[in-house]
């Protein structure tokens, strides 16, 4: 038999691992201390760079978003009667001037769009609200609608 028991094998195992372990441990330490601005540098340029890369990926990722719009559209079936039209008299070049205003055209434009004077589209503004009796653009438009001499879509 061995002059050393088994528990005293184990006793000085468990203490010369304590011993390497407390060993490593303090050339950790020395090896930090001595290149702690080293190692404080280095994390810090760590968390800039992770930090330059987040913020690329947010700043460079295109804005797009999608916008749906539901609207309701309401078919327009109304027919524009004729007898009406040949009862207040209107002519056809004071339907279409009628037609542009209602569009929200402005007598300049209307020139413009049917290559006539505005003194002419003036004067055939002016026979317009004559023979629908009324003053505005506002209350021609409605009379017109209302009467079915106009159709807009």
């Amino acid at each position: 038999m061995s002059i050393y028991k088994n528990n005293e094998i184990l006793l000085y195992g468990l203490v010369l691992a304590l011993l390497l372990f407390l060993m490593q441990w303090l050339e950790y330490k020395f090896l930090i201390l001595n290149n702690a601005t080293d190692i404080y540098v280095g994390m810090i340029a760590l968390f800039f760079t992770i930090l330059g890369f987040w913020l690329a990926l947010k700043i460079t990722k295109p804005k797009i978003k999608e916008i749906i719009v539901e609207k309701e559209v309401r078919e327009n079936n109304q027919t524009i009667d004729v007898k009406k039209i040949a009862e207040l008299g209107l002519s056809g070049r004071e339907l279409e001037i009628l037609t542009l205003l209602a569009r929200g055209m402005s007598n300049q434009e209307i020139g413009n769009a049917l290559f006539i004077s505005l003194s002419t589209v003036k004067t055939h503004t002016s026979n317009v609200f004559e023979k629908l009796n009324v003053k505005r653009r506002t209350q021609a438009i409605e009379t017109a609608r209302q009467l079915n001499l106009i159709k807009l879509a």
